[in-house]
């Protein structure tokens, strides 16, 4: 089993930069790809950007140029560098994972972006 637990989200204004971090336990998370995903107030959660164990990376549209994702396996971490934020990107960010057994979630760390 796998255990997500996020950190790093608060409150930055419009152009302004935030990273947040999730630390993963359990023993499968250097092979699981890594996900980030956000959910605004009244919308469905999205996807936003994953990585695979190897550091192969994708992002949604909306991100992709401001947005960064990386992983160090030696600290079970995975990280949403976010620059040039807008008041769109407000959300509570969840990082995931999934194995053969399940989907893995953290609780999730706001982010506001706002002036």
């Amino acid at each position: 089993q796998v255990q997500l637990v996020e950190s790093g989200g608060g409150l930055v204004q419009p152009g302004g930069s935030l990273r947040v971090s999730c630390v993963a336990s359990g023993s499968t998370y250097r092979r699981n790809v890594m996900a980030w995903h956000r959910q605004a107030p009244g919308s469905q959660r999205e996807w936003v950007a994953s990585i695979d164990a190897s550091g192969g990376t994708n992002y949604a549209n909306s991100v992709s140029g401001r947005f960064t994702i990386s992983r160090d396996n030696a600290k079970n971490t995975v990280y949403l560098q976010m620059n040039n934020l807008k008041p769109e990107d407000t959300a509570v960010y969840y990082c995931n994972t999934w194995d053969s057994v399940a989907a893995y979630w953290g609780p999730g760390t706001q982010v506001t972006v706002s002036s």
